[in-house]
């Protein structure tokens, strides 16, 4: 029933504030010393949350010896914490130590025996190994560079049946699993990613968007004439606007579908297999003002243990959700305060913190985690690993923070359901009004109920039986004596 209402007040709290031109509010919600730090509750409201992340540094190119930046698009953190940032409007690639110290710069290497350079490249991915891949965009092409920077091979102008001949290669971004298969999302591409095979031959096209239908629209196509039709927005899937990969070889995507799902987890056929058991599906924000509409996220970064960070362009905010689908904590915003930005392109994470990346104002922020940030992460995490005991107390620890936080009640009910506690998990279950979990808590504690009183009950039983059986021996005897005596 609680289900149902609030499936049901959500449709009809955004209809109310389409139609009044003003939002629920999430924008306002704030907590001391944190303007842009708020979840949502089971209901859809926007509630109070502390911060989990602060900002703490800006650096911009001067800062790190390198010069200005001109319009970076992209940056990558590796394994050991090396920061790469494609500084596209130079041509060049920067590359940073841990503490954001500066190691080399690489603005050509050598092809054909000659130098070769970039030409506005739009995406960076750096392999475990150290490989590097970058959308040498205005070059059309891919390049791929071994960990000394010297050329492996370049992808260009690919040719297969299913690709038009008219088709113009321009990559924007681009990652490479363990297989050596590199997957590259291109501009004007809507039948989803390009796959490359280990050689850099095109195999195929994979996770397609599926085309949203506006139902009006498509009303009015099919009783306008044919030159009306002409005039109309074809209806096309939407592109991505990036990716990720996570080291199973996971692709994380978004892309610009307003009304789908705008997040994506692929595997290696191309089927969405993201989890989204949360409260709400995993899009940024779920209230807005009409006037903006709802998130455009253009990055994606994906840490262990299933937790992903989403970036909203349109207002500089990230996301981060659990691997259930659970908004863990948002941060940032559009502005010109210390942890604001004019104009976010890219994310990621260097061990704990985060780095985001300002084209316009060609600037990285570092945000490093509070006590409940680390606190909440941990939490996550040590459920993931199945530590019970540890993910029990952590989340408890979380609640003493953030009470609104409605499901670190279900991180407990897990951790408890693991234990065996069921009963215990019930409760918790049921403050987090988790249905589902709190239904198969309500079986198993049924099952140990009936386990543990089976002796009694089967003993009561068969009592009763012979009690019946007996007493309808007396009861026939009785009769027979009263007939005989008749």
């Amino acid at each position: 029933m609680k289900n149902s209402l609030r499936k049901l007040k959500t449709p009809l709290l955004m209809m109310i504030c389409c139609l009044l031109g003003v939002g629920a509010g999430a924008g306002n919600v704030s907590a001391e010393g944190a303007s842009n730090s708020y979840n949502y509750s089971y209901w859809g409201d926007a509630v109070a949350a502390p911060a989990a992340y602060v900002a703490t540094e800006l650096f911009t190119g001067p800062d790190l010896g390198t010069g200005p930046f001109q319009e970076p698009n992209d940056l990558h953190v590796t394994a050991d914490n090396r920061v790469y940032v494609l500084d596209s409007g130079n041509n060049r690639i920067v590359v940073l130590d841990h503490d954001l110290k500066l190691i080399t710069t690489v603005d050509s290497f050598t092809s054909e025996g000659g130098p070769d350079t970039f030409l506005n490249p739009q995406g960076i991915f750096v392999t475990e190994d150290g490989e590097v891949l970058v959308a040498d965009t205005g070059n059309k092409r891919v390049v791929h560079l071994d960990s000394d920077f010297q050329l492996v091979k370049l992808i260009d102008s690919p040719e297969s049946e299913l690709l038009q001949d008219t088709f113009s290669f321009e990559p924007v971004r681009v990652v490479m699993d363990q297989a050596q298969r590199i997957y590259v999302m291109a501009g004007g591409v809507f039948d989803g990613f390009m796959e490359f095979n280990a050689e850099g031959s095109f195999t195929s096209f994979i996770g397609a968007n599926r085309v949203y239908i506006d139902p009006i629209e498509y009303f009015w196509k099919q009783i306008s004439t044919k030159a009306q039709r002409s005039q109309m927005v074809m209806f096309t899937p939407t592109e991505f606007t990036n990716l990720d990969m996570d080291p199973e070889g996971f692709i994380y995507a978004t892309n610009g579908d307003q009304w789908g799902d705008n997040i994506k987890k692929l595997n290696a056929q191309g089927n969405d297999i993201l989890r989204r058991t949360g409260y709400f599906d995993p899009q940024g924000d779920i209230l807005y003002m009409s006037s903006e509409g709802p998130s455009r996220l253009i990055d994606i970064d994906v840490a262990d243990s299933e937790i992903y960070s989403v970036l909203d362009a349109k207002r500089g905010r990230v996301f981060t959700y659990n691997g259930d689908g659970h908004l863990m904590y948002v941060f940032g915003g559009l502005g010109n305060q210390m942890g604001q930005f004019h104009t976010p392109a890219a994310i990621d994470r260097i061990g704990e913190d985060f780095l985001v990346l300002d084209k316009a104002l060609g600037e990285i922020t570092v945000f490093r985690t509070t006590e409940y940030g680390r606190t909440l992460n941990e939490a996550v995490k040590s459920y993931y690993r199945g530590e019970e005991m540890a993910a029990y107390e952590l989340f408890h620890r979380t609640i003493a923070m953030n009470a609104n936080l409605e499901f670190a009640y279900a991180g407990i009910g897990k951790a408890l359901l693991r234990q065996g506690d069921y009963n215990e998990a019930m409760q918790h279950f049921n403050r987090s009004l988790d249905q589902n979990n709190y239904s198969k808590a309500f079986l198993l504690y049924r099952k140990e109920v009936m386990r543990e009183h089976f002796p009694l009950i089967m003993t009561l039983l068969v009592v009763a039986v012979i009690g019946i059986f007996a007493a309808a021996r007396i009861r026939n005897k009785t009769k027979r004596r009263k007939g005989a005596s008749a």
